[in-house]
C-alpha cells in the first residue's frame, strides 16, 4: 500500500467515530436549543394571555385541548401556593394527522382577582425519530464529502507536494551501485525532502567510492599475488631441471610447487568470488543448459576415464536462463567437477534436467554432508585435499546473484539441485 492511501485509511477510521460522537454531541445540543426555543415561546403566550384577561378577555375552562392550544382550569389557594412552573413533554390527537404526535407542554398557575387558575399551553414539536434519521443522513453524507475530499487532496495537492519523494524512491530501486548511475534528487521547499535528498546523495556517493575503492584493491591485490607466484613458480621449475638434485630434494620442491600453485588457484578463486560479490559481471545472454553440460561432459572426458566414472545427462525438457555466459560455466562445472573429485571410483554421476532445475547426482562417502556449512568457504570434506575449499562457495555465490537457489540433499547418494524461478 503506497503511503498516501496508507496515511488516507487511517484518516478514515478516525473520521467514523469521530464524526459519530460528533453526531451525538450535535443532536443533543441541537434537542437542547429546540426545546428552549419552544419554552420561550410557551412563556411568551402565557404574557400575552394573561395580557388579554387583565384587559377584559373572558376566562373559558375548557376539559380539553379542542379549539385552542391552551387549556384554563380553576384551582384553591391551597394548590396555587403550591403550584410551580413545568414543562414536559407529551402526546397530543392531531385531527389533521389523525395520530397522536409529541408536544410540549408548559404547565403555570396565575391570579386574576380573587379567583386562582392553572394554565396549560400546548405547542407541537419535533419528532425525535425524524429528527435522528435527518441527523443521520446528513452525517452520511458529510462523510462521504470529507471521503471524497480526502482522495482528492491526495491525488492532486499531496501527491505534488510527495513527488520530489517519489522520485527519490524510484531512483532508489534503478539505482546499482556497479553502474554510474547517479541519483538526481529534486529541489523541494519541504524541510524533511530536503535533508532526505542530501542525506541519500551523500550515502550513495560514499557507497559509490567504497565499492570503486574495494574493486581497485581486490585488482590490484590479486594482480601483485599472481606476478610474484608466477616468477616463483617458473624459478622453482627451471632449478629444478639446470641442477641435479636427489629424490629427496626434487620431492622438497615439488611440495613447494604444489603449495604456490595452491595458493595461485586461490588467489584466482578469491578474486572472482569478490568480483561476484561486487556484481561485476554485467553482461547477460540467454545460456542453453542443456547444451552447456553436454560440453563439459566432453571437457571432463579424459578425468573422468582416469577415475573410471560414467557420467549421463538424462533431460525432461529444454532449460534457458538469462545470465552472465561465463559464471553460468563456472556454476556447473564446479557443481560437476565436485561431483567427480569426491565421486567413487567405477561408480556413476548422473545430471538430470527439467524445465526449471538441474539435479547432480554423485556416490561418494556413505554419510550426509553438513547442510550448514557445505557451501561455507574453505570447508573441504577431505582436510588433506588439495582443494582450495571454494567452489562450491562460488557455485552459491553465483546462484544468489542470479536468484537461484542451490540446495543439498544426501539419500545414499549426493545431491546438489539448482532450481531456476518459474
Amino acid at each position: 500500500m503506497k503511503l498516501l492511501n496508507h496515511t488516507s485509511k487511517y484518516l478514515f477510521i478516525l473520521l467514523l467515530p469521530l464524526l459519530t460522537i460528533w453526531a451525538v454531541i450535535f443532536y443533543y445540543a441541537l434537542l437542547d436549543e429546540i426545546y428552549d426555543s419552544l419554552d420561550d415561546g410557551l412563556e411568551n403566550q402565557k404574557v400575552l394571555l394573561l395580557q388579554d384577561f387583565a384587559a377584559g378577555r373572558p376566562i373559558e375552562t375548557p376539559e380539553r385541548f379542542d379549539k385552542q392550544n391552551h387549556r384554563i382550569t380553576q384551582i384553591s389557594a391551597e394548590e396555587f401556593k403550591e403550584a410551580e412552573d413545568d414543562f414536559r413533554d407529551s402526546l397530543m390527537y392531531m385531527q389533521n394527522e389523525q395520530e397522536f404526535e409529541p408536544v410540549r407542554i408548559y404547565e403555570s398557575a396565575f391570579r386574576l382577582g380573587d379567583k386562582y387558575y392553572r394554565l396549560q399551553i400546548a405547542t407541537s414539536m419535533v419528532e425525535e425519530d425524524d429528527l435522528i434519521k435527518s441527523v443521520i443522513k446528513y452525517l452520511i453524507i458529510l462523510y462521504l464529502l470529507l471521503l471524497a475530499s480526502i482522495i482528492l487532496l491526495n491525488n492532486i495537492v499531496l501527491r505534488k507536494v510527495w513527488k520530489p519523494f517519489y522520485s527519490l524512491i524510484a531512483q532508489l530501486k534503478q539505482f546499482r551501485i556497479e553502474k554510474e548511475n547517479a541519483i538526481q534528487t529534486h529541489d523541494s521547499n519541504v524541510e524533511e525532502f530536503q535533508l532526505l535528498n542530501a542525506t541519500v546523495a551523500q550515502l550513495t556517493h560514499k557507497s559509490r567510492e567504497s565499492y570503486i575503492n574495494q574493486k581497485q584493491f581486490i585488482e590490484n591485490a590479486a594482480h601483485e599475488l599472481q606476478t610474484p607466484l608466477a616468477i616463483s613458480i617458473n624459478k622453482l621449475e627451471l632449478f629444478s631441471e639446470k641442477h641435479p638434485l636427489s629424490d629427496d630434494q626434487l620431492a622438497e620442491i615439488g611440495s613447494v610447487l604444489d603449495n604456490l600453485n595452491r595458493l595461485t588457484r586461490l588467489n584466482k578463486s578469491l578474486l572472482l568470488l569478490s568480483k561476484i560479490e561486487n556484481k561485476q559481471f554485467l553482461e547477460l545472454e540467454r545460456v542453453d543448459f542443456n547444451e552447456l553440460l553436454q560440453q563439459l561432459a566432453s571437457d571432463f572426458e579424459d578425468l573422468l576415464q582416469h577415475k573410471q566414472i560414467r557420467f549421463t545427462v538424462k533431460s525432461s525438457a529444454p532449460l534457458q536462463y538469462s545470465l552472465n555466459a561465463g559464471l553460468a560455466t563456472i556454476l556447473v562445472t564446479n557443481l560437476l567437477k565436485n561431483a567427480i573429485v569426491h565421486g567413487k571410483k567405477e561408480s556413476e554421476i548422473q545430471a538430470s534436467i527439467s524445465y526449471n532445475q538441474i539435479t547432480i547426482s554423485n556416490t561418494g562417502t556413505a554419510k550426509a554432508l553438513n547442510t550448514n556449512d557445505v557451501f561455507t568457504r574453505f570447508k573441504k570434506q577431505n582436510p588433506d585435499s588439495r582443494s582450495t575449499g571454494l567452489g562450491l562457495a562460488i557455485a552459491k555465490a553465483i546462484a544468489d546473484r542470479y536468484h537461484l537457489q542451490l540446495q543439498y540433499h544426501f539419500d545414499g547418494q549426493h545431491h546438489f539441485t539448482l532450481a531456476f524461478p518459474i
